[in-house]
């Protein structure tokens, strides 16, 4: 690994560590999922995101979680997985 430590914010006794996936060489044509926890401005920032991702041939799609308060409900977590090849996940405030 590069040093680079990715913290997982949910609220476990036991924490797993997870491996990384690989980045893609592009992302012209990709199908990118940008999901939205509800929290404020968060979408001040996938609206940013989103204009970048196009401008490099990235397809994006929104999603929104009901709130921030709780994990995504399973359902939606399987229609982004169906829908999309890669994920951005937003938190501002």
């Amino acid at each position: 690994m590069s040093g680079l430590e990715v913290l997982d914010p949910t609220g476990e006794r036991q924490p797993r560590e997870r491996r990384r996936l690989p980045r893609p060489d592009s992302i012209d044509g990709r199908r990118v999922a940008l999901l939205d926890i509800s929290k404020a401005r968060g979408n001040v920032f996938l609206d940013r995101l989103e204009q970048l991702l196009s401008e490099r041939g990235a397809k994006t799609e929104r999603f929104r979680k009901p709130t921030f308060a709780r994990p995504a409900p399973r359902a939606l977590l399987e229609e982004i997985t169906a829908r999309s090849d890669l994920v951005v996940e937003a938190l501002a405030d």
